[in-house]
């Protein structure tokens, strides 16, 4: 089978398209499944770089999030069997991550365990599926089961280019929230504007922090007036600051990731004076992606897909990712569907 496979950690350049990766004998409890589209994630960057204290079992079929259709069902499986459609949780019980400890989704056909199976809804279809786990499963759990965004709060959201980003644009404005979604380009304002943001920030023209005082005040210590009522700040380094002096008493800053640097200036006066509230989300559940292919099928969200591209051209789709150059999820369809 056709896949893109990482041969040693290092730069894109160590990723391949080969065609004659041997297709996943079926085990015991797995299934072999037809993909149908998969999607990257700027994890998967940071597995083509190499990540400290995680040993990947080199060469890997990359790729964590993937849609498609079952093809053969192993010894011991139920309630699944050939033609079904499905999404697959990229978390494989007692392994890791596909696309990282085991082969994901970047090729024709994948192995997975039965227990990572979620049905697909008709009306959903592969490249809306695959454009969920990781990016909307992980803004899923952070706004809504964590229940950190109500109606009518002020909501600004760093990095709201890429996947994590758009999805908590989408899912914000769909809880009632007033989103200022910050990106790096005029061009990717106008677009999440068109997503449906209420205000954009280009945060390399503008310090987004002055910007959310100079519209709504400055926060204050001994009333609920200035500031907003949340910043979800998935990049940490140097927004870690700015994001706590822009939020107003009693206002959260949640946290689902570091990709700007995990060891931020920290200032305690902020946190206490403001009686402010960290949170902290971690990845997803099996919950969350059956309740985001609900919305989904009910037409309520739409999973933002900045392109479709073959397997052949999978590189660069995760060279755009890696780069910042997209706005939402990079797909990838397989010449096998």
């Amino acid at each position: 089978m056709k896949a893109l496979v990482l041969d040693a950690h290092g730069d894109l350049d160590q990723l391949h398209v080969v065609a004659d990766r041997p297709v996943p004998d079926v085990t015991d409890g797995h299934v072999l499944v037809r993909v149908g589209a998969a999607s990257f994630n700027y994890h998967d960057v940071f597995t083509v770089k190499g990540m400290p204290g995680i040993k990947v079992p080199l060469p890997v079929v990359i790729g964590l999030d993937l849609a498609g259709t079952v093809e053969q069902v192993g010894a011991g499986v139920q309630g699944w069997q050939p033609g079904d459609r499905v999404l697959v949780n990229p978390l494989k019980p007692g392994v890791g991550l596909m696309g990282e400890m085991t082969d994901g989704g970047m090729a024709e056909f994948a192995l997975a365990d039965a227990r990572q199976l979620i049905r697909l809804p008709d009306a959903v279809t592969f490249a809306q599926a695959a454009a969920l786990p990781v990016a909307y499963g992980t803004a899923h759990r952070m706004l809504v089961t964590h229940e950190t965004v109500k109606p009518g709060d002020r909501v600004l959201i760093l990095g709201a280019s890429g996947g994590v980003g758009t999805a908590s644009v989408v899912l914000a404005k769909l809880l009632g929230a007033e989103v200022i979604a910050c990106a790096g380009s005029h061009e990717k304002a106008e677009r999440l504007k068109a997503l449906g943001a209420d205000h954009v920030v280009n945060y390399r023209e503008e310090d987004f922090s002055k910007w959310a005082i100079a519209r709504y005040g400055k926060p204050q210590r001994r009333t609920h007036e200035g500031g907003v009522d949340v910043v979800i700040n998935f990049t940490g380094g140097d927004t870690w600051v700015p994001s706590l002096k822009c939020l107003k008493r009693g206002g959260t800053l949640l946290v689902c990731g570091a990709t700007a640097g995990h060891d931020p200036k920290e200032d305690l006066r902020y946190v206490w004076s403001f009686e402010l509230t960290i949170k902290g989300s971690n990845s997803f559940y099996e919950d969350n992606l059956v309740a985001l292919l609900d919305l989904v099928a009910q037409g309520q969200i739409e999973p933002v897909i900045d392109r479709v591209l073959p397997l052949e051209q999978a590189a660069e789709g995760l060279a755009l990712i890696r780069d910042r150059a997209v706005l939402g999820k990079v797909v990838v369809a397989p010449a096998a569907v």
